[in-house]
């Protein structure tokens, strides 16, 4: 009969092993986000279940492996249309979404407005404010 302390030991090991394939899986979405990555297929590389996959990164994440890749995406498409230099289109491609409605839904609920709304905002050179004075100041004739 075994030792009570070795199935302790086993069941440590084997959760330690896990949270290494999920930081594994998390390095992996960070450095691939733009390129086509799917669960199963990060499940396979992981070496678990697509279903153990999704529970196990949800507990250790707070988010499932995909809402974990598409805030990646929209993150990285927010520093790309802040800077102006791209278009929408652009950005969504260079981020790796192919479906435009599914980018626009993704974006607008992490940011609170459409990815063409962001890029006018973001782009928008500052308005210089007056100062009271100057506002508040009649005008001189000669």
């Amino acid at each position: 009969m075994c030792h009570p302390a070795w199935g302790r030991a086993r069941t440590a090991a084997r959760r330690l092993a896990d949270l290494a394939a999920l930081r594994r899986v998390r390095d992996r979405i960070d450095r691939e986000y733009a390129r086509p990555l799917d669960v199963p297929a990060l499940a396979r590389d992981a070496r678990m279940p697509a279903g153990d996959l999704g529970r196990r990164f949800r507990l250790a994440y707070g988010a499932s492996p995909y809402a974990y890749l598409m805030r990646r995406r929209v993150e990285r498409a927010t520093a790309l249309l802040r800077h102006g230099g791209l278009g929408v289109t652009e950005v969504r491609v260079a981020v790796g979404c192919c479906s435009p409605a599914a980018f626009r839904a993704h974006f607008t609920e992490r940011t609170g407005m459409s990815p063409s709304a962001y890029r006018r905002h973001a782009t928008r050179p500052p308005s210089v404010p007056r100062h009271r004075s100057q506002a508040a100041a009649p005008a001189r004739t000669a």
